[in-house]
């Protein structure tokens, strides 16, 4: 800013960041100046806002916790048992201290059998096979409880629970043939008068007549 007094009369000159100053007395003098003090308050508020947004949130997020800081809860296992026998049957369960369950158990069955060799030919055949059922039970990090039930066999792995997704059902109406009602074509009737073999006009004699 520069400033310029002569006589009475004052010419103010304004520039940027510039401090405005009024002079008194006679004469003519012209005062420039510069000064930083506009220039300063900026520099702070940038550096406050920037030590702001450095510094660390105090609170406490949901990633935090699974980070390789974070110390989950020891899970032990609270109860066991696994059954063996000789018929190739078993059985094993386990319990822990999150409230996770399973339990499974299998058993050896007879099946019959559709082969089919190179020339299209069936045969029937009897196999064995394992036969599994078993059940499971855990709670999510959320609190959700879940059941899972399942039984696999000849019939395939048919699993059971209310978290599974369930196949929409669509009725489909079955379209009806239409009835066609035909008349069927009556043949004519064509009346014949059938001739008559006209009269010999001789009269036969002899064997046979």
């Amino acid at each position: 800013m520069s400033f310029r007094q002569v006589g009475h009369k004052q010419t103010y000159l304004i520039f940027p960041f510039t401090r405005l100053y009024k002079l008194t007395g006679g004469g003519s003098k012209t005062i420039s100046c510069t000064t930083t003090e506009f220039n300063m308050k900026l520099f702070i508020i940038a550096a406050v806002l920037a030590v702001a947004v450095a510094a660390p949130s105090g609170y406490k997020t949901e990633e935090k916790k699974y980070e390789k800081d974070y110390k989950y809860p020891e899970i032990v296992v609270t109860n066991q048992s696994d059954v063996r026998n000789l018929d190739g049957s078993s059985h094993w369960s386990y319990a822990q201290s999150d409230y996770a369950t399973r339990a499974e158990s299998q058993a050896q069955k007879k099946f019959v059998v559709t082969k089919v060799d190179d020339y299209g030919k069936e045969t029937k055949e009897e196999v064995y096979g394992n036969t599994n059922q078993g059940s499971s039970y855990w709670v999510s990090p959320e609190g959700e409880k879940f059941t899972l039930t399942w039984v696999a066999d000849d019939a395939g792995f048919k699993p059971k629970g209310d978290h599974l997704p369930v196949a929409p059902v669509h009725v489909y109406e079955l379209p009806v043939a239409p009835v066609h009602v035909y008349e069927l074509p009556v043949a004519p009737v064509h009346e014949y008068v059938l001739p008559v073999a006209p009269a010999l006009p001789y009269s036969r004699t002899g064997l046979g007549y």
